[in-house]
């Protein structure tokens, strides 16, 4: 990837090993006790695509970066803006990657300091694995639809926006597909109380080809493919460390929304 523009960032890889691996959330029954598998931090590269000569596109690289604004403003007072955004996410998805039908089925504000709720997910990883997404999708909407889904072709995707202010610590950051080999993936179990999930860790490739747009706002958001059952491209994804981060001003706040798409 030629770039004018490359920043150092660090990550946390996940560990290849034989024996199963999980993420194990509320252990004993304490809200907030999480047991994580084994993580490596490393430095990385990450080329910003506002200066890059690459500019991903949904279709052959399972990202793009669209100027979208909203007119929710306020993702946190009370539900009232749900209806509203979920409608804005179903237009955006039919009219930019050719979804027929759109289910958005959940959104997660997230703030980068100690005391927040939910903070930036600073493991390489996509959200779901083969497994877990086929399970997901039956969750959703049943087995008998799912096997519409299936045979239409269907595909979990993410829309990801700054809240409030402009992003100028731990962004969002990804890895090109085309950089990931097949052994780089692994699978990595969710263990609730009363659930089990599985997700995709991502090992060190010093192969990867890490990228990020800088100083998104508000009125931009990143849209990437989490799964497709018709091959479509999945992003490995992380926040990005930057050096300074700790002295910010104003921490990153943002909202991820997930949705479950099916094509024509």
């Amino acid at each position: 990837m030629q770039t004018s523009a490359m920043i150092d960032a660090s990550v946390n890889y996940h560990v290849k090993k034989s024996e199963p691996q999980n993420f194990e959330f509320d252990v004993d029954r304490i809200i907030g006790n999480l047991v994580s598998p084994e993580l490596v931090t490393t430095q990385v590269k990450v080329a910003d695509v506002r200066l890059a000569e690459f500019e991903p596109d949904f279709a052959h690289d399972g990202l793009a970066f669209l100027k979208r604004p909203s007119a929710v403003q306020d993702f946190e007072s009370d539900d009232s803006w749900r209806e509203v955004y979920d409608a804005e996410l179903s237009e955006l998805l039919k009219s930019q990657i050719g979804a027929e039908e759109v289910i958005v089925f959940d959104h997660t504000v997230r703030i980068d300091a100690p005391d927040a709720a939910r903070r930036p997910a600073r493991n390489v990883h996509n959200d779901y694995s083969r497994v877990g997404a086929e399970e997901r999708l039956i969750d959703l909407v049943g087995e008998a639809r799912a096997e519409q889904f299936h045979k239409a072709g269907y595909g979990f995707v993410n829309v990801w926006r700054p809240v409030g202010r402009v992003i100028t610590t731990s962004p969002l950051g990804f890895i090109r597909p085309s950089s990931v080999q097949r052994d780089d993936w692994m699978d990595i179990g969710l263990v609730y109380p009363d659930r089990f999930g599985q997700i995709l860790g991502v090992a060190a490739n010093d192969d990867h080809e890490w990228f990020y747009q800088s100083a998104m706002t508000p009125d931009e958001i990143a849209v990437f493919n989490i799964y497709d059952n018709q091959g479509r491209p999945q992003l490995a994804h992380s926040a990005l460390d930057l050096p300074g981060d700790a002295n910010a001003r104003h921490p990153r706040k943002s909202i991820e929304s997930r949705t479950l798409v099916r094509y024509s």
